[in-house]
């Protein structure tokens, strides 16, 4: 197989798709591997670093778009990478496809294979290309939180963490997952007071283990939810359903009430986020004042951290794109349940139901697309 890795375009994107070690191993599965020049240069690989790994290195995007068999990405394909996709191709990527009608559209219309790494699933429930961006996001989130907060930024002018005599933060969190548990890590370590709602007592159990009770571990209610919201200093967004458009639980009533100069982190806004009032922001221009509520709301946070991210999402994606390759992607995804839940687009039909019932598609069991 020819697998195509194409420089990212997204707006401080510096993420890569694969490795020159990645590459390495698909060319010792004797896989051959096209990368666009200087894909890698944001993060300190040069084109010679792919050459000596085995790949071949392209001049554009077109040419390894029309050479590749599989497309790995990072983001989801802008519209000048979705007019690139032809029949029959796979892409691998993140997609967040629920909050996305134009990438569906356009997806359904080139009749590839659009695997999306945020809806592959494990044996424990968990989705393990997601994780490792979540971790980073949700540690990302504190720091961007505590910048949210400084007066340059039109915060509250407070120190996370307080100083001996003076009160820390109150941080809430919003969703005791992946996100979540690791912004109430890194809350606690800066010394904030932290708050972590969820409606999985289970969750909840974890949470008030993992921190011996420092991290207040509270059941999510309505009346909860604003009580913690009004109260907090910065609130994080970590809710995640998965391939589904996140619910809008902090509303524009919430914000309105908020204390002036408090921030909101949406970490959720891949999915369209948890705030009412979130929009998508970029990292040239992450944050806007809503009711003196700072919101940073950056659609591809661990963008911020390339290198860290880039390691951490090819140890993951990594086995899946050899299986793909060397078994082909039919194969691969009838073999393994959990890889055939990543497919949300074949042959113009969508495959995952999330994504229909957001859009308003029909909704094709993807057993049944992929055998179509």
């Amino acid at each position: 197989m020819i697998i195509g890795v194409p420089k990212e375009i997204k707006n401080h994107e510096y993420r890569v798709g694969m490795t020159p070690a990645s590459v390495r191993e698909l060319v010792n599965h004797k896989h051959s591997v096209v990368v666009e020049t200087n894909a890698g240069i944001g993060i300190g690989f040069t084109d010679e670093d792919y050459i000596a790994a085995g790949a071949t290195v392209l001049a554009s995007a077109a040419e390894v778009f029309a050479q590749a068999d599989m497309i790995v990405k990072v983001k989801e394909p802008q519209a000048v990478e979705r007019a690139m996709l032809r029949e029959g191709q796979v892409l691998f990527t993140y997609l967040h496809l629920a909050p996305d009608l134009p990438q569906t559209e356009d997806l359904i219309k080139s009749k590839a294979i659009c695997i999306a790494y945020e809806t592959v699933t494990d044996a424990r429930g968990g989705l393990p290309l997601l994780a490792p961006m979540s971790e980073v996001a949700g540690r990302m989130s504190i720091q961007a939180g505590a910048r949210a907060l400084e007066k340059s930024c039109a915060g509250r002018g407070m120190l996370l963490g307080g100083v001996p005599g003076v009160a820390p933060a109150k941080v809430v969190v919003i969703g005791g997952g992946m996100v979540g548990t690791n912004a109430a890590q890194m809350a606690l370590g800066l010394g904030a007071d932290v708050t972590v709602l969820d409606r999985s007592v289970d969750v909840l159990r974890r949470i008030n283990a993992q921190f011996n009770g420092a991290v207040k571990a509270i059941y999510s209610t309505a009346d909860a939810l604003e009580q913690e919201v009004l109260a907090a200093d910065l609130v994080i967004g970590g809710v995640l359903v998965p391939g589904a458009a996140a619910p809008k639980l902090v509303t524009k009533e919430h914000i309105k009430r908020m204390k002036p100069g408090s921030a909101i982190v949406d970490v959720a806004i891949d999915q369209g986020g948890c705030v009412e009032t979130s929009k998508p922001t970029t990292h040239a221009d992450p944050t806007y004042i809503v009711d003196d509520v700072v919101h940073y709301c950056v659609a591809n946070m661990p963008g911020a951290v390339p290198r860290t991210s880039t390691f951490a999402l090819n140890n993951a994606t990594l086995p899946f794109i050899i299986r793909l390759a060397n078994k082909g992607y039919k194969q691969a995804l009838l073999d393994d349940k959990h890889l055939m839940n990543g497919l949300n687009v074949i042959n113009g039909q969508v495959t995952n139901e999330s994504v229909a019932e957001a859009l308003g598609f029909a909704f094709v069991a993807p057993e049944v697309a992929l055998n179509a």
